[in-house]
């Protein structure tokens, strides 16, 4: 008779495997078309996790330390093993052991405490024409703070010193193997993969107060919703050419294609990394297309009770109330 999956991932935990000795600053990430995330069980909310989904939706969660207890908690841990971490998940994955089902789980952003959230402002062609602005010859870089992250079904709070927050669903990226001066033709080995971000931004900061610098109007607690899963390179066909939109209350507000973006992934690596060394785990978000609620005639804001839904084909959705 074979030992219950659970007893076998008790003995995995008893008898580790060797960990091979690795570099993972020597070379590219490994191929591995996976969604991994980071989760916490229910009623275990401090214990964080590393999981490797089954399938998009409905099916489980592989816990990736319960399979390996030599493999680390946190996302940003994983990808600092380089190909080591990734190449445990993959097999994690094929052996469908380890399984936690989705009732059972809370998904949490894909990485947690990123050393960068990397921004960029005004990256799509038909935004641009949205308001009339040129387009950009470089990239427009600001950050948000780390402490900005949330997770894909958390609530985004609206701050009692805004009165214009609005939406942007933008394509994110999260950097996997570490560089400085990357060229751009090399970019995508240091991309560990893509998920869905919502750039929650309070407009009245970000455009009339703080002398118009953008930081603290994008940085309110709770203003960047990112999830629901990291998916890995190679399960995404073609990030240049991805349906992207925003629906705020079931009403799409936004809608393109990740076509229309001035500078793609490749060229933004190249270009953050002239001015900053990039560590595993920073998060870029790339910029949203039109239909933000400040440049609507008339204006409209979130209120308490909207519902946020961003989604981009191939990754998924990100779903946030307003409390």
């Amino acid at each position: 008779m074979g030992l219950p999956l659970r007893s076998f991932c008790i003995l995995r935990s008893l008898f580790p495997q060797r960990r091979r000795a690795s570099n993972p600053q020597s070379r590219g990430l490994s191929s591995a078309a996976m969604r991994l995330v980071q989760f916490v069980r229910r009623g275990a909310p401090g214990r964080v996790r590393v999981g490797v989904e089954q399938g998009p939706g409905g099916l489980g969660v592989v816990d990736l330390k319960a399979f390996e207890p030599s493999m680390p908690s946190t996302m940003r841990e994983l990808l600092q093993l380089g190909d080591e971490g990734l190449d445990c998940a993959r097999r994690a994955l094929s052996s469908g052991l380890c399984v936690v089902e989705r009732s059972d789980l809370q998904l949490l952003s894909p990485v947690l405490a990123p050393e960068k959230v990397v921004c960029v402002g005004m990256n799509y062609r038909d935004h641009c024409l949205e308001q009339n602005a040129p387009i950009p010859k470089e990239p427009i870089i600001f950050s948000k703070f780390p402490s900005a992250l949330t997770g894909p079904y958390d609530d985004i709070i609206l701050p009692s010193e805004s009165q214009e927050v609005d939406w942007e669903v933008e394509l994110a990226f999260v950097i996997g193997r570490g560089g400085k001066h990357i060229k751009e033709e090399d970019a995508l080995s240091h991309v560990a993969g893509f998920t869905v971000a919502n750039d929650v931004s309070a407009r009245d900061w970000q455009m009339k107060r703080n002398g118009k610098q953008w930081l603290l109007g994008k940085t309110f607690d709770s203003f960047c919703p990112l999830g629901p899963a990291l998916v890995t390179r190679d399960a995404v066909g073609d990030p240049r050419s991805l349906a992207i939109r925003c629906l705020v209350n079931g009403d799409t507000v936004q809608s393109s294609n990740t076509d229309q973006m001035i500078f793609q992934t490749e060229a933004l690596v190249a270009w953050v990394s002239k001015f900053v060394t990039l560590t595993p785990g920073d998060v870029f978000l790339t910029g949203t297309p039109p239909g933000v609620g400040v440049f609507r005639k008339p204006p409209v804001f979130l209120k308490k009770g909207d519902v946020v839904e961003c989604h981009i084909d191939q990754l998924g959705s990100i779903i946030n109330k307003v409390v």
